[in-house]
């Protein structure tokens, strides 16, 4: 019995995914790999002494490290251009009519809807990022990252197969309930490369107030970070503090440690006297 497709159509198909894949590695590759190496050779090389106060470990990651996080980071890249895919492939099937409706609510949306997206990825990356930790699928979802325990630039999206699946599912689920414009995509998608990478720099660029508190303290900065990495079972959160503090999951040491890498003479407010990492 003879099959009544289009032979013409599963070629031209199998090119339009592979036309989409590659334009969204086009997209995405490029800016990951700008943040990454741009930060590295501005901090690391090319302003490595006027900010050594500021770095906030004294020895620095060997070169095999960072060609390995990049390595991991242009797969996890790939992952996110193959999930772009399906992505597309449900927009044209209908599935974001929010979105297209949202749309045409005018730029006070535009940006309310770009920081209600942020705000929305911060606690999903929270509670994906402390269960991954309490999870029997630890080492198949997360020790990659981890690996990392002194992080660089270029540590930023070096994931594990799973976590990456993980962390590119937000962005194609958030459109699902919340009325998110297509166009803040692009600003979403810079957000994150840019905050993610800072996170990993190795050096501490938030200035500090007099008590020795983060001018911003409800942002994470890369001493927060970094924590994480030295003491895993602390700082969770990836844009904000507030869940790691709701939820009593913050490092006691943490304003202490940020005033050190601040290099603030003042002792910060509040500041703990738990043992050090």
């Amino acid at each position: 019995m003879g099959s009544n497709e289009d032979p013409i159509a599963m070629p031209a198909h199998f090119n339009d995914i592979a036309r989409i894949w590659l334009l969204n590695i086009a997209i995405v590759l490029p800016a990951y790999a700008a943040f990454a190496f741009g930060v590295w050779l501005v901090l690391w090389v090319l302003l490595r002494r006027p900010l050594a106060s500021r770095k906030i470990r004294e020895d620095a990651p060997p070169n095999r490290q960072l060609i390995t996080e990049f390595l991991y980071s242009v797969r996890s890249v790939a992952i996110f251009a193959t999930i772009s895919v399906a992505g597309a492939f449900l927009i044209r099937g209908g599935f974001y009519p929010l979105s297209d409706l949202a749309g045409h609510w005018g730029p006070i949306w535009f940006w309310a809807s770009l920081a209600l997206m942020i705000v929305g990825q911060d606690a999903y990356i929270y509670w994906i990022h402390r269960w991954m930790h309490r999870s029997r699928w630890y080492r198949r979802l997360h020790r990659r990252h981890h690996l990392s325990r002194n992080p660089s630039p270029f540590s930023a999206y070096s994931f594990n197969i799973g976590e990456a699946l993980l962390m590119t599912a937000f962005p194609f689920l958030w459109p699902l309930v919340i009325p998110t414009p297509w166009a803040t995509s692009l600003l979403f998608l810079i957000h994150q490369i840019f905050r993610n990478t800072l996170l990993h720099a190795g050096y501490e660029l938030m200035p500090a107030r007099a008590d020795g508190r983060p001018w911003f303290d409800w942002m994470t900065t890369t001493t927060h970070h970094d924590l994480h990495h030295a003491q895993p079972r602390y700082n969770f959160a990836s844009w904000f503090t507030w869940w790691d503090r709701w939820m009593k999951t913050e490092h006691p040491e943490y304003r202490l440690r940020f005033a050190g890498a601040a290099r603030t003479a003042a002792r910060p407010h509040g500041g703990p006297s738990a043992p050090g990492a």
